[in-house]
C-alpha cells in the first residue's frame, strides 16, 4: 500500500502527549522543573544501541537553526513559543523526535515516509516505554493520560497523514472535504499543523480528539479517511490525464521555472513545487518523488539562508533557494 500511495501520501506521523505525574504540567518560567524534564527524557533515551539521540536546547540556538528544525517537522511552532525552556531529543535518522517542555512535558513523535501510520505508532510507543521507565506519567484510570489541553486527554495520541492534494484543491473540493472530515471527528490543517496554510497543496489529516477512543480506533479512522482522499484525488488525476494539455503545460512550466529562475520567493516556490510533485507522481517529469520531497525541506527559508551564508557570491535568500533547487534538478549529464 505504501509504494502505490506514496504519490499522494508524503508522510505519516504519530504524536503522544505525556506529562510526569509529580510535576505541574506548565513549566513556563520554572527553570528547575523544566530542567528536570529534560534530564529525565535524556536518561530514558540515552544508551540505546544504534539509536543515538541528540539534544537541542532552543535557548542555545539562533532563530535560523530553530526554524530549520521546524521546516523538517522535527519540532512544532508551539515549542518555538516555549523556547526559553524548550528542548528536543532527535534520533539520528530523524524518525523519532521528543519535544520537551512544549505545552506538555513531553511530545513524543514518530515519522515515516509514505502511508505508514502503524509503523509510526510502533516507534512512538517504543520510545514512550523507555521514557516511562524513568518516571511514571500522569494517568487516570477513567480518563486516561492527563494533558495540559483537555482535547488531548485520553490516549494523548494525534495520528496524522501529510497528503498532497493539488487536484482536489484546483477543483475547489477541499471545503466540502473539510466539513465531511469534521463530522467524523477528524480535522484538516496546513503543512505545519494548527493555524498554518496549506502551502503547496499539502494538508495534514488528523484526529481532533483523543478521549473515548483507543489508539487502534484513532489510527483506523485516520487511515480510512486517508484512503478516501487518495481515491478522490486519483479520480481527478485520471480525468486530468485524459485531457492533459492544461495539466502537463502547468507541470512543465513549473519545472522550467524551477530549473532556470535566478530568484524565487517561498510562496512562489511552493506553488511550483506542487506542480513538480504532481508531474513526478504521474511520470511526466524526469525527477523522482524522493528528490521532490527532499526539496520541500532544503529549499525553505531557514535552509536557504544557511546555504547563503556558506557562499559569499549569493546575495539573497531567494537566490540561494534557486541554487539549491537547480543543484538537485539538473540532470548529471548536463
Amino acid at each position: 500500500m505504501n509504494g502505490e500511495n506514496a504519490q499522494i501520501v508524503v508522510s505519516s506521523r504519530v504524536r503522544l502527549a505525556r506529562n510526569y505525574h509529580d510535576l505541574p504540567f506548565d513549566n513556563t518560567g520554572n527553570a528547575n522543573n523544566a530542567e528536570l524534564c529534560v534530564s529525565r527524557a535524556r536518561q530514558g533515551l540515552e544508551g540505546v544501541s544504534g539509536e543515538g539521540f541528540t539534544l537541542y536546547r532552543l535557548n542555545e540556538m539562533n532563530k535560523m537553526e530553530q526554524l530549520s528544525l521546524l521546516e523538517r517537522h522535527l519540532i512544532s511552532r508551539d515549542l518555538l513559543d516555549h523556547s526559553a525552556e524548550g528542548a528536543a531529543l532527535i534520533r539520528g535518522d530523524r524518525q523519532i523526535s521528543v519535544m520537551v517542555n512544549e505545552e506538555d512535558h513531553l511530545r513524543i513523535q514518530a515519522m515515516q515516509t509514505g502511508f505508514a501510520l502503524e509503523n509510526a505508532a510502533l516507534l512512538a510507543f517504543a520510545a514512550e516505554d523507555r521514557l516511562a521507565g524513568v518516571c511514571d506519567f500522569s494517568f487516570d484510570a477513567q480518563l486516561g493520560y492527563l494533558t495540559a489541553c483537555p482535547t488531548n486527554t485520553g490516549t494523548g495520541m494525534r495520528a496524522s497523514l501529510m497528503l498532497h492534494l493539488p487536484l482536489l484543491t484546483h477543483f475547489k473540493q477541499m471545503g466540502n472535504v473539510s466539513q465531511t472530515v469534521a463530522k467524523l471527528g477528524l480535522t484538516i490543517r496546513g503543512i505545519y499543523g494548527e493555524g498554518s496554510e496549506a502551502l503547496g497543496n499539502l494538508y495534514q489529516v488528523s484526529n481532533q480528539v483523543t478521549l473515548g477512543r483507543t489508539e487502534e480506533e484513532i489510527i483506523a479512522a485516520v487511515t480510512a479517511v486517508g484512503r478516501q482522499l487518495i481515491d478522490m484525488e486519483n479520480v481527478l488525476r485520471l480525468r486530468g490525464e485524459k485531457d492533459n494539455l492544461e495539466l502537463t503545460d502547468g507541470v512543465w512550466r513549473s519545472y522550467g521555472a524551477l530549473r532556470y529562475a535566478r530568484q524565487m520567493g517561498a510562496g512562489e516556490f511552493m506553488q511550483h513545487w506542487s506542480n513538480l510533485r504532481l508531474g513526478a507522481s504521474l511520470g511526466i517529469l524526469p525527477v523522482s518523488l524522493a528528490a521532490v520531497d527532499e526539496l520541500l525541506t532544503v529549499a525553505q527559508d531557514a535552509h536557504a539562508k544557511k546555504f547563503k551564508f556558506s557562499d559569499a557570491s549569493i546575495a539573497t535568500t531567494d537566490q540561494a533557494r534557486c541554487v539549491i533547487i537547480q543543484q538537485r534538478l539538473t540532470p548529471k549529464e548536463e
